[in-house]
This record gives C-alpha cells, sequence and structure tokens, in this order.
C-alpha cells in the first residue's frame, strides 16, 4: 500500500509537467472542503449488526469524528426513523449509543429514505457550508450508507467510504462494499485533511 500510495503522489507531481509539455489543458484545480457524514448509528439498529463490525467499527468511527474536530470540519449525523416500524425521534432506540463522539452541536439530518440526500435538507446544508468531499461511515454498508454514496455521486460530490468504519449485518458483505467503492484508509484521510480549507 505505501508502494503504491508513493507511486501516486509521483505521478501528481508529474503530471502537470508531462501536460505542460504535451500542451494538454490542464484540470481545474478544486479546493478540498470534506465533511464527515456518521449515518444511522443508532440504538435500534446498532445490534442487528455483524459482532465482528460491530467490535471494530466504533473504534474508527470515533477516531474519525477525532480527526474531523482536530482540522475544523464538518461532522454531520444522520438519523433513520419510519412512521410505521420508527424509531421515533426523541426515544432511546432513535438515539447513537453515547459511545460514540458525536455531539449535540454537531448538525443533524433526518432521513425516512436509505439516501441521506431523498427529501432531506443535507444537500443544502452541505451547500451552505461549502462541502464538496464527503466522508461516510455507519450503518448499513449494503444499506443506508451504500444508498447515500450514489446519491453523493448524484448530488455531484466526491464521496468516499471510510475504511473499517462500516458495519452491515454480514461483516463479508461490509468488506465487499469497501472493494468495489472508493474506500479510502486512515493514513490517506489524515493526508488529505492537511489539505483541506
Amino acid at each position: 500500500m505505501k508502494k503504491v500510495l508513493s507511486l501516486l503522489i509521483i505521478g501528481l507531481f508529474a503530471l502537470p509537467a508531462f501536460s505542460q509539455e504535451k500542451g494538454v489543458d490542464q484540470p481545474e484545480k478544486k479546493e478540498l472542503k470534506p465533511a464527515l457524514l456518521v449515518i444511522d448509528v443508532q440504538n435500534k439498529f446498532m445490534p442487528m449488526m455483524s459482532e465482528a463490525d460491530q467490535k471494530s467499527a466504533p473504534e474508527y468511527i470515533n477516531a474519525y469524528i477525532w480527526l474531523f474536530r482536530q482540522h475544523n470540519l464538518p461532522v454531520i449525523r444522520v438519523y433513520h426513523t419510519d412512521s410505521e416500524w420508527g424509531p421515533e425521534p426523541g426515544s432511546e432506540e432513535f438515539a447513537f449509543p453515547k459511545t460514540f463522539n458525536t455531539e449535540e452541536s454537531d448538525p443533524l439530518v433526518i432521513k425516512n429514505f436509505p439516501n441521506a440526500f431523498t427529501k432531506t435538507n443535507l444537500d443544502s446544508l452541505l451547500r451552505a457550508t461549502g462541502c464538496n468531499t464527503l466522508f461516510l461511515c455507519g450503518l448499513s454498508a449494503t444499506g443506508c450508507v451504500l444508498a447515500t454514496y450514489f446519491g453523493a455521486y448524484d448530488h455531484e460530490y466526491e464521496v468516499f467510504m471510510l475504511e473499517n468504519a462500516l458495519l452491515s449485518p454480514d461483516a463479508d458483505l461490509t468488506k465487499a462494499v469497501q472493494k468495489f467503492t472508493d474506500t479510502v484508509s486512515w493514513s490517506v484521510v489524515n493526508l488529505l485533511l492537511g489539505y483541506a480549507r
């Protein structure tokens, strides 16, 4: 992995010089303005996730929350509810477990569909803060997180899954999602956030 990352960084520095020599137009440079979405890690849903994911993912989610706070970047809480089967907003089932280091001051989005962009204020909240890149963690990797990942593309955001910070009812499926989506590791996120504005 380190060798691949080194080659990627070298390639990024070499590409502009190559492009100028060949007369190729330079791609427009964009500032990185990231936000972290912590999705549906609610008391009702956490026990439904695989034991393996429940053991490791919460620690990684808290580590990513800490990292985003170190860079003064938004941490957005996303909650799911349904009029028929809940959980009811304000109830204990609706809440995130106290073991997650989210704060009451973190922006809150309540959704009724798997995709957190569907009929919510998420897009307007992100646009108001200038965010253009999203990092996703939470549950379910095979459901709401995945739907939000594709929803982010539909709204023209850059979007990444966070390695080891996803949960689903089947740990093998969690790993599969990490393989077929753009998933980044702690070290890559740490590097990228150093360039964030």
